[in-house]
């Protein structure tokens, strides 16, 4: 890949290696406020459409809208939102996307108080919703490798996919319980107070805040075809993208219809679907565990290549989900699938990372959030086409061969023979210095990471 135009760098000061990120002050600080926003992204996940159906009497495709409208953002601005991660402060990003989050959810309840909430309030909140997380999840993805560095990176991917699966267990829940309470719109204040917390933590931080400087004459379509050239363009990185990329596209095809098959045609209850969903999560957050013990045994690369063929094929039995014990089955043979899920995560995610120079992280993870995205996105329309044309369990069995097929692209790359990750500092670009260590950390006049 040809490497940009950019001033020569002073020699940089590493970021000092430790085998455990907790050791290390700004991670903690990190993960903390990441706590908090995941908190309040499942409080809102649950009560948001509930104060659509409750207070707005929303039909069926309103709704839809909602969920459609708040993953959008990432195919709109996905791409331009890591060029200027890349430009911008880590910290000044996480900060005013947690801050507007907190705004945006403290007007539904103002408004649901004055008789004024309507269902474009809803929906203008949901979209700006999502343009915020887009640029917190690009840039807590892009700053967590300074922060740590190399020899902690797969502990910190583990330690922060796991709150993520705790967050969809237990944050869920708690927004059910919130909702039952309080009711929805009330909800809604929890949701925004927690973001509002994140941001307040984030203030902590103690790197991240010297302002970068973009390379002159830099143009924004030009960053953003090079940071797909990256991910497209060597092997490894293409393969990790097809992979997740075929999860999300294979798992929104089979959970778009899971609230159909569980309710309508087997007339379970509600409660049975979230134990279902809950399963998944927790699938979720032992792969997170587990992953760097697999990367030790096997070698990273192995792991990532090895698992997929061992595992994918338990989401042939998801389809098969009916009453009684074949709900057990289905339900075992998910918790395998999101396994999977969770150990790619965590060691894919480090490889991508350790992969990319510091100067292209965030269009990196901006690529790899629009390819995903897209995917959820393309497969929600997938399923409710089939599910129209062909019923609820073809498309079940479409979503589980996508599922026990995902695993190719890696293991017919170069990422399955790979035994350790590589050293990042010989990927790097040339460019203004990095971030100094210590909490005194300067930057010297750099484009941010």
């Amino acid at each position: 890949m040809q490497t940009p135009t950019e001033p020569t760098p002073t020699e940089p000061t590493p970021v000092e290696p430790t085998a455990s990120p907790w050791r290390v002050r700004d991670f903690r600080v990190l993960f903390s406020a990441t706590a908090l926003s995941q908190l309040g992204t499942n409080v809102s996940y649950v009560a948001v459409p509930l104060v659509a159906v409750g207070a707005l009497d929303a039909s069926p495709g309103q709704v839809g809208a909602l969920a459609t409208l708040s993953t959008v953002a990432f195919l709109f601005i996905g791409l331009p939102a890591g060029v200027w991660v890349d430009r911008l402060r880590h910290r000044r990003i996480l900060t005013v996307a947690d801050l507007s989050r907190a705004a945006l959810f403290s007007s539904v309840p103002v408004a649901w108080q004055l008789d004024a909430l309507t269902l474009g309030h809803l929906y203008a909140v949901v979209l700006l919703n999502g343009c915020a997380t887009v640029f917190f999840d690009v840039g807590s993805q892009s700053a967590l490798p300074q922060l740590v560095g190399p020899a902690a990176l797969v502990r910190a991917n583990s330690a922060v996919v796991s709150l993520q699966a705790v967050g969809n267990i237990a944050g869920r829940g708690a927004g059910g319980g919130l909702v039952q309470l309080l009711t929805a719109p009330v909800a809604v204040i929890c949701a925004a107070g927690a973001y509002l917390a994140s941001a307040l933590q984030l203030f902590a931080l103690r790197r991240g805040d010297d302002t970068p400087h973009p390379p002159p004459g830099a143009r924004l379509h030009a960053q953003i075809a090079q940071g797909v050239r990256h991910v497209l363009g060597n092997a490894e990185l293409r393969a990790l993208a097809l992979t997740a990329a075929l999860t999300n596209f294979g798992s929104q095809i089979v959970t778009t219809m899971l609230p159909i098959l569980f309710v309508r045609e087997l007339h379970l209850s509600a409660g049975v679907l979230g134990l279902f969903w809950g399963a998944g999560g927790l699938g979720l957050l032992l792969g997170a565990w587990c992953a760097r013990p697999l990367a030790g045994r096997l070698g990273h690369g192995r792991a990532l290549g090895l698992v997929g063929p061992v595992l994918a094929p338990a989401a042939l039995l998801v389809p098969l989900i009916d009453r009684g014990p074949w709900l057990w089955l289905a339900g075992a043979a998910w918790v395998l699938t999101l396994f999977k899920t969770g150990v790619d995560n965590v060691l894919g995610v480090s490889l991508r990372q350790r992969m990319t120079p510091d100067a292209l992280l965030g269009r990196m993870n901006a690529t790899f959030r629009f390819m995903l995205t897209g995917a959820l996105a393309v497969g929600a329309a997938v399923s409710g086409l089939i599910g129209e044309l062909a019923g609820v369990r073809a498309t079940l069995w479409v979503g589980g061969a996508l599922l026990t097929a995902n695993f190719l692209p890696v293991f017919l790359s170069p990422v399955r023979t790979r035994r350790e990750l590589p050293p990042q500092e010989s990927h790097r670009l040339p460019g203004p210095a990095v971030i100094r260590t210590g909490d005194s950390a300067r930057a010297e006049g750099r484009t941010n990471r």
